[in-house]
């Protein structure tokens, strides 16, 4: 089987829902797995070398799931949890954060359908106009695969929470974070 054939398999197969609470742990471990320690290292977007400590508690994933106008689509391939991502609706925008790939599937194009399939629920569910996310500014690789998906960086930045440890350990002292945004059709 060639690789087009295994990837459209792949994406045939997926599941698209919302997270329940029963699901907390599990999407903790995924979130974890695609940005810190070595497991990390097995895909792309890992934050392993500029963050150290946690990504995400028990607690930060419970709240997106319980938050009013707020979802964490949660992707799974043959039952198992594979992907996620959360959706809040802010008006006349929605924002999309905790982007999480099993670090094993990371560069099949995963990310890109779901990515997708996030942009299409806004629009219909919320009749959201744009999408906004915030990317560490030094995340060159990971702004760039977001510009090649449409998404357009705007200069603005916040601080990031340094000395608030349920963010990560920061390993440098330049870590901000700009606000990246896509007119949805």
């Amino acid at each position: 089987m060639d690789s087009a054939t295994a990837h459209s398999l792949t994406f045939r197969s997926l599941t698209f829902r919302d997270a329940i609470d029963a699901d907390v742990d599990t999407l903790v471990a995924l979130i974890e797995s695609a940005y810190r320690g070595d497991s990390s290292r097995a895909g792309w977007t890992t934050e392993a070398d500029i963050l150290q400590g946690q990504r995400t508690d028990p607690k930060g994933v419970l709240a997106v799931i319980k938050a009013p106008d707020s979802r964490l689509l949660t992707v799974e391939r043959d039952g198992t949890v594979v992907a996620c991502c959360q959706l809040e609706h802010r008006g006349d925008h929605a924002y999309f954060g905790m982007f999480a790939v099993s670090p094993l599937l990371q560069g099949s194009g995963l990310g890109k359908v779901i990515i997708a399939e996030a942009e299409r629920q806004v629009r219909e569910t919320w009749g959201a106009t744009e999408m906004h996310m915030t990317v560490i500014s030094v995340r060159e690789d990971l702004i760039a695969w977001y510009e090649r998906r449409g998404y357009r960086r705007t200069g603005r930045m916040t601080p990031f929470p340094y000395g608030d440890e349920r963010f990560g350990i920061p390993q440098r002292d330049d870590l901000q974070f700009e606000l990246l945004v896509k007119e949805l059709a």
